[in-house]
């Protein structure tokens, strides 16, 4: 018989002792299954705004006109910080003149509805009227909240 205690011998050995490992793969999966359903969730919802995209945008008072929305409306929103949204996704100049180019393709009367929050720098609102102007759709309008009377 030896000095060493082992579990064959009916010593504590080395597995009678305290677990301290910590298992983590139960956790990493509740992560993963989180963050599938987060991705999944805020695509439906970018999705379901249609072209706005559920774009928040407070929008200037204004005097409302007949506000009918045509069925070739191209709605561009300039958020607060100059990022410029068209049909719910974020898009930067190159793009921009694409989905212009494409409008006009379409139907040359397509009517460009800027919706930009009332905070936004003056000089990015009208870059957005112009590069719409340059690609040959000129009927512009600005999205404004109605006053409350």
């Amino acid at each position: 018989m030896s000095m060493n205690n082992t579990e064959e011998e009916g010593g504590a050995g080395t597995g009678g002792g305290i677990f301290a490992d910590i298992n983590i793969t139960p956790l990493t999966d509740i992560f993963l299954v989180l963050l599938i359903i987060f991705m999944v969730t805020t695509t439906a919802i970018a999705e379901a705004g249609g072209q706005n995209g559920g774009i928040k945008v407070s929008l200037p008072k204004g005097g409302q006109a007949n506000a009918v929305k045509e069925v070739h409306d191209l709605a561009i929103a300039v958020l607060f910080d100059g990022r410029v949204v068209v049909q719910g996704k974020v898009v930067d100049p190159d793009a921009l003149k694409q989905i212009l180019e494409k409008a006009h393709a379409d139907n040359p009367e397509t009517l460009v509805l800027v919706q930009a929050d009332e905070g936004v720098a003056h000089g990015k609102v009208v870059a957005v009227m112009d590069m719409a102007r340059r690609e040959g759709l000129p009927r512009l309008a600005i999205a404004t909240r109605a006053d409350s009377p």
